[in-house]
Formats: C-alpha cells, sequence, structure tokens
C-alpha cells in the first residue's frame, strides 16, 4: 500500500489563489483514487488570524473537507512517501526543512533553489524560463474544461460586430494589485461604442471596499462566482486575467485572451508562453482603437493553442499517483549525506530521472520518479542486447571471453605483485552478475575455481548445466549467504552501475574478499568522450537502470573510503566516430582519420569505459 502523500500549497496574504485551488483539486483526486492525501497550511506569520478566518471561509465555499487540511499540531511527518511543494518560490530553510521527511516534488517553482528538489514539474513556467530545465514541462497537465467553442455549435467561433461582445474579467481568488476594477473602470469608458457586455468576476478572497463594490460602470456585471468557472469560460469572446490556470483554461476552452501582469515575473511568464499583454493604464490601449483587433486575438490563439501542444491527457494528479520514487539522501558509493552546504551538484533533469554528483567523491548518482522496469531475465540477454549490439549475447560469447583472458592476466599480475599466492595454489573467484559466464570459463581455463550468481535463471542454468561452473541464482547481495569460504577475487563487470546503494555492496563484497583480495570491476565513464563532448545527451541515453555513473579520476577516492587500494585503471570503449566534427569521417576503422582519432582517444585516456582492479586493505594487512 503507498503512505500519505503531503501537498504544501502557497497560501500568504498577496500570492493569490491559483496554488491553493490547484492543490485542493489535487489532493482531492488522489484521495478518489484512493491515496491518503491532505493539504497542508504552514503556520507563518504572513498568515495571521483575519487570514486564517478567509482561508477557513474559502474551503468551505469550495466544499473541501476539514479532514483533508492538516497543520503542524496535527500530522506525523513519519509515514509520508513524498511531499508536493506548490510554494511560488520556495526558500531554502523550507527545502531542507521538508528534505527530512520525504522526497519533495516542486511544481511551477520560480524561486532561486530549484536545484535542490528531487524532481520539478513545470505546467505554467515556460521551458526556456525554468532554469534548472525541469524533468517534466507541459502546460497539459492542467485539468482542461470539457465544455469548449469549438465543439458548441450554438456559439460560432467569429467575432459579429453587430452583437455584444461577452469579456469575462477575472483575476483570480485575491488579485492583489486590484486589476480587476482596473479593467473594469477601462473597458466601461468604450464599451457602448464597441458593444461590450462585461463580466467582473470577484475572488473568494477578494476584499473591495463599499464604494467601490457598488461603483456603477457602464454594461459591467460584478457577480461574486461561478461554479466550476473553467466549464463557463467558453461562453466568453474574451477572457482578460494574468498569467496562470485560467489564461490556459481559457485558451482551450477557445475564448481570445489578454493578460494584465500584477508583477515583472507574470510579465515575464506571459512573453514567454506567447500570450498577449495588455496595460490598461495607457490611454493609447488598442482595444480602444477598432474591434477589429478582436478578429487578429482570436486568430493568434488558434495559433498558440497548436503551437502549445494543449492536450487533454494525462493530468497533474495522475502522473503524481503514478510516482514510485526512489531518492537518495547520501551518496550511494561514498555515503556522504546530504546537508545545508550543498553536498551534491545537480547535473541534468529528464522525464524520470534527475542526476546528481557527490562533491566529496565525484561520482554521478540518478534519483527516479518509478523504478525501471526492466527484468534481468532471457530476453535482457537477446532481444535488448541484440538492439545495442547488434546480436545476441550468446553470439557475442567468445568476444567477451576473450576479453575476459585479459582482465585475468591482469589479476593474476597483480596477485603475485602483492606475494598474496603462488602459481601452484587455486584460487577462487566469484564473479557477481556473471549472466552466461564467459568470464568464468575463461577463468577456469586458467586454473581458477569460480562461482558465478546473476539474476537470470536461464543464464544460471547454462552456466551449471553447460559450462559445468557453479552459479547461484539470485541479487547480489543474498540475504543469506552460501558462499563457504572467503574469495581470493570478486568482480563485477558492467554490474556496479546497476546497484541502487554501493555502500552497501562494497560492504558485503569486504566479507567475502579474503585480506589482500581482487575486487576488480568495468562501467560505463563520465568522463569518456560521449560524456565530454556532450553530458546531456550521455545521460538521457544512459541505461534507466544505471544508478551511478563513474569516471577513473574519481574512482580512486570512492574505493579509498570504501577500503580498497587501486592498483590499476585500464581506459577501454575508444569510440573515435563518437568525435564531435571529426567523428563523422572516422565510420572507417582502417581509414587515417580513425587511426587518428583513436591515437588521441587512447592519449588522453577518453575511452567511454573503464576497468578498475583494487586491493582489499584491512587493518591487518
Amino acid at each position: 500500500m503507498k503512505s500519505s502523500v503531503l501537498v504544501v500549497p502557497v497560501c500568504e496574504i498577496k500570492r493569490g489563489g491559483g496554488h491553493l485551488c490547484r492543490c485542493m483539486s489535487l489532493v482531492n483526486d488522489l484521495r478518489a483514487l484512493g491515496r491518503d492525501a491532505y493539504l497542508y497550511l504552514p503556520k507563518q506569520e504572513s498568515i495571521n488570524n483575519e487570514r486564517e478566518k478567509s482561508l477557513i471561509n474559502f474551503f468551505q465555499s469550495y466544499n473541501f473537507p476539514a479532514e483533508f487540511r492538516l497543520s503542524g499540531e496535527k500530522i506525523e511527518f513519519n509515514d509520508l512517501e513524498f511531499i508536493v511543494l506548490d510554494r511560488y518560490q520556495t526558500s531554502l530553510d523550507e527545502i531542507l526543512y521538508w528534505k527530512k521527511f520525504a522526497p519533495i516534488i516542486g511544481i511551477d517553482e520560480g524561486g532561486s533553489y530549484r536545484d535542490r528538489f528531487d524532481f520539478l514539474i513545470d505546467i505554467l513556467i515556460p521551458e526556456k524560463m525554468g532554469k534548472p530545465h525541469a524533468n517534466i514541462s507541459s502546460p497539459s497537465l492542467l485539468k482542461f474544461p470539457l465544455n469548449t467553442r469549438f465543439k458548441n455549435t450554438k456559439i460560432k467561433e467569429g467575432y459579429n460586430s453587430q452583437k455584444s461582445m461577452k469579456i469575462l474579467i477575472t483575476f483570480g481568488q485575491e488579485d492583489p494589485a486590484g486589476l480587476g476594477l482596473k479593467t473594469a473602470r477601462f473597458l466601461s469608458g468604450i464599451s457602448e461604442k464597441n458593444y461590450l457586455d462585461i463580466t467582473l468576476l470577484r475572488g473568494a478572497l477578494i476584499k473591495y471596499s463599499d464604494q467601490e463594490t457598488i461603483e456603477k460602470l457602464n454594461n459591467v456585471k460584478i457577480i461574486e462566482s461561478i461554479p466550476n468557472l473553467a466549464e463557463h469560460l467558453y461562453k466568453y469572446d474574451i477572457v482578460i486575467t494574468h498569467y496562470g490556470l485560467t489564461a490556459y483554461e481559457a485558451l482551450y476552452a477557445g475564448s481570445a485572451i489578454l493578460l494584465a501582469s500584477p508583477s515583472h515575473y507574470h510579465s515575464k511568464l506571459s512573453k514567454a508562453a506567447g500570450f498577449i499583454e495588455i496595460n490598461f493604464n495607457k490611454k493609447n490601449a488598442f482595444l480602444n482603437q477598432n474591434t477589429a483587433i478582436f478578429s487578429y486575438i482570436k486568430d493568434y490563439y488558434k495559433e498558440l493553442a497548436i503551437n502549445l501542444n494543449l492536450y487533454y491527457g494525462t493530468g497533474l494528479c495522475d502522473l503524481i499517483n503514478s510516482f514510485n520514487l526512489e531518492v537518495h539522501r547520501r551518496c550511494p558509493v561514498c555515503g556522504f549525506e546530504s546537508n545545508k552546504t550543498k553536498s551534491t551538484v545537480l547535473i541534468s533533469m529528464f522525464g524520470d530521472r534527475t542526476y546528481r554528483r557527490c562533491t566529496k567523491c565525484g561520482i554521478i548518482y540518478m534519483d527516479r520518479t518509478c523504478k525501471p522496469s526492466i527484468e534481468y531475465e532471457k530476453d535482457y540477454f537477446f532481444e535488448s542486447y541484440k538492439k545495442q549490439y547488434g546480436k545476441t549475447y550468446l553470439d557475442d560469447f567468445e568476444n567477451i571471453k576473450n576479453a575476459a583472458k585479459k582482465r585475468i592476466k591482469i589479476i593474476k599480475d597483480i596477485l603475485e605483485s602483492i606475494a598474496h599466492t603462488h602459481q601452484e595454489e587455486i584460487l577462487s573467484l566469484l564473479d557477481i552478475g556473471c549472466a552466461y559466464g564467459p568470464f568464468l570459463a575463461a577463468a577456469k581455463e586458467d586454473g581458477f575455481s569460480p562461482t558465478g550468481i546473476d539474476p537470470a535463471e536461464d543464464a544460471v542454468h547454462f552456466v551449471n548445466k553447460i559450462l559445468g561452473i557453479k552459479a547461484i541464482h539470485s541479487f547480489f547481495p543474498v540475504p543469506s549467504s552460501p558462499f563457504t569460504a572467503p574469495f581470493d577475487v570478486i568482480t563485477l563487470w558492467y554490474v556496479i552501475e546497476h546497484f541502487n546503494d554501493c555502500v552497501q555492496i562494497f560492504e558485503e563484497i569486504k566479507k567475502l574478499l579474503k585480506p589482500n583480495g581482487i575486487l576488480a570491476f568495468s562501467t560505463p565513464s563520465f568522463s569518456g568522450i560521449s560524456a565530454r563532448s556532450n553530458m546531456n545527451n550521455f545521460l538521457s541515453a544512459s541505461p534507466p537502470d544505471h544508478r551511478t555513473v563513474w569516471s577513473p579520476g574519481m574512482c580512486k577516492k570512492a574505493l579509498s573510503a570504501a577500503g580498497f587500494k587501486v592498483k590499476k585503471i585500464v581506459i577501454t570503449g575508444h569510440h573515435p566516430e563518437r568525435f564531435p566534427l571529426f567523428g563523422k569521417l572516422a565510420k572507417n576503422k582502417n581509414g587515417f582519420v580513425y587511426h587518428i582519432l583513436f591515437t588521441i582517444s587512447k592519449l588522453f585516456k577518453l575511452g567511454d569505459t573503464f576497468e578498475v582492479y583494487a586491493v582489499f586493505k584491512t587493518l591487518s594487512s
């Protein structure tokens, strides 16, 4: 069963009500799906008693149940799966506070600490304004109205100058800048000659003075509320609002939109998204020129709706409900814990992944919105392997085995150099993630006593029955160890990057290694030519089950912290064809350009993979 979800909106004075409404809707929708979701109201100085009372009235007017609302005195934070922060501009102290309890997801975060969130969803912040780019950026996550002008046969799309133009003015639940009345006054002055039918919608948190409320405006109706406003927007030719939820809902409903901005930030957002903005304080406002401009606005917004690719698809609630977060609060390799001093650096955000670099050991690791659905069974080594390499794993068996022979020679040379063994001794070896056993086969031929372990049942059967080598069907580490004695060598060939917690893995490996035993592994490198050319593309193409990305430069430091001393690093995976600019000329392996770039790659250690060989150093050794 999934744990609780906490949704924290911005609800302070002068922050409007759009964020609050969105969060209320999210909680209601998650509850409808059976999730234990709550709305949390922060206790802050900006929320005084009067504001708190108005918020309670606001909740009652929207029929939002009191049992869905929580405050600091009523919630246990230990059982939270994650926290959704819709806080407009979240302070660093608040981010660090919430991170203590659960992973945090930011929605339309406009503050300076976007890089501190585990995941970011931008709905109203245009992609070119969100720095760093969010994991997911799409206004189509909004709950769009079902009613649109395009579906309603009673309303023609074109503007008829002989009839009144219906205009709705709405600036949210609070309208702290008073733009609603300013706009209404302006339009009232030109309403008679332009046939305008104007409605001013007062938000539930707006406080007009009595004089303003009863002010007589030509052709302006002041109403308190429209239940389920989004479903009525299609009835209006023009909707005048600020940048936010209503602007997109009106666009989807088929109305034209004019925006007036209460702040410089709102203005930047509206311009970046492509909306038309107008200053109703200016005497030469183009609305006063002629009504033909409305036809232009209508055509413009038809094109904008197409460009924004708005569609009625998966909403925010369904997206949030699908999350099964996998987030680190400490480095998965060296164990360095996140803290206020920025122990990690954000590298990239993609749809379901966030990559960070540990400032202590340098590893790049991945947090995920959902655990990968990859199963390490037969298809992994056949269909998936063939898509990547052009042949199945068994087709590639002899090539992998030949590479294994070179690795075994390095291992034996290191063992002899530290006087750990003599050639006549039989050396024990454990290969973690042995697959179909090419390394085990090479080790056996070289005199080792090998054992394998792998989660793929078909692969383990092949190793046991066809190769005649002992192999265990299990993930590593095994809860109840089946191994009877410590090993001279433990290897992981392109396996270490699959583990979510390398700190634990190293501890388990040390339990199974003899003093001065060898740990050897290979893994992709983020200091190779692919990552150096374009780190973003490199990480984007990284397999979804690669939790960590290593480099030769950070390897010694990380392994030293784990109790190993690196003896040798071999740079592999040289790909001249991946060089920028000249790589396209290196397709022919016998060509001059290929050989030049290959030499450069080896000289400057630009291979996309590497092997590391380390010795387990105990206190006694």
